[in-house]
């Protein structure tokens, strides 16, 4: 018997994965609401599957539900759908990377079971993104019942499942931060010190990439500590203390963050010493 699949909010990620899931056997695509009919066409468009409707009344009872909104939208989201009742017995799930399950409670209360998946990469491209899903990451959580149909269904879409703690979600999700978001922002800082050097910035791009692309391959190959090189690995403290007063003297903004990161690089310095 097949399962229905309802799909509220289809930004990037719930495009892709309403078109990935819309290729499982036993998973039916079934309504998908958006903030305007326009929108919900596009979505539906997009993944070659489901009924685009203009309001949580018009939503048919569906086995499933996945809430692909905003973090601040999902409890309205949530509290929405479950006024529209038939909830009880169901499955609602949210995809959001910084918030738990629970904040589903209203559709605890109405009888659903709920969980929260989360693929970890980036959805800036959606036609890429579902064209490359195989072997995503995503971090689950949630009722027993409902991981019984997500975790599945989520191996049957290619994606790697990773059960994690409700009670760490949002350091879960700042780990996610620290690995994207904030390496790009110590590279940027990188690549403008070049700059403020007199390299020009494609050469600036050049200079870097073989660092960092040998840097990151040998935290994952060999692990954090081992792969630390450099000023404060070596013990070179009077480097450390000139850098970080010309990048200061530079760039205020850029000598703090310098200055805030020689101490936790001096901790994996001793933890790569086995100090």
């Amino acid at each position: 018997m097949d399962v229905t699949l309802n799909i509220i909010g289809a930004g990037h990620v719930g495009r892709v994965l309403g078109r990935l899931f819309a290729g499982v056997d036993g998973v039916v695509v079934q309504d998908v609401l958006t903030r305007s009919m326009a929108s919900a066409q596009t979505a539906v468009d997009f993944m070659g599957a489901g009924t685009p409707v203009a309001s949580y009344a018009a939503l048919r009872r569906a086995d499933v539900t996945m809430l692909a909104v905003a973090d601040d939208q999902i409890d309205p989201a949530c509290a929405a759908l479950v006024a529209e009742g038939r909830q009880a017995g169901a499955i609602v799930f949210h995809c959001s990377g910084a918030l738990a399950s629970n904040v589903l409670l209203a559709a605890t209360q109405a009888g659903a079971f709920v969980a929260s998946a989360h693929p970890i990469r980036s959805f800036a491209d959606p036609q890429q993104v579902a064209v490359t899903f195989d072997g995503t990451f995503c971090g689950v959580e949630g009722d027993p019942l409902a991981l019984a149909f997500l975790t599945p269904a989520l191996h049957a879409i290619g994606a790697r499942p990773v059960p994690i703690d409700p009670a760490a979600k949002t350091l879960y999700h700042a780990a996610a931060v620290f690995a994207s978001n904030y390496l790009v922002t110590v590279l940027d800082a990188a690549l403008r010190a070049y700059q403020a050097a007199g390299i020009p910035e494609p050469v600036a791009r050049e200079l870097a990439q073989p660092l960092v692309t040998e840097a990151v391959a040998n935290v994952f190959r060999l692990g954090a500590a081992p792969a630390l090189s450099g000023p404060i690995a070596r013990g070179d403290a009077a480097t450390v203390q000139r850098q970080q007063l010309a990048v200061q003297s530079w760039d205020a903004a850029t000598g703090e963050l310098y200055r805030a990161l020689v101490a936790p690089t001096q901790d994996l310095a001793r933890r790569k010493r086995g100090g």
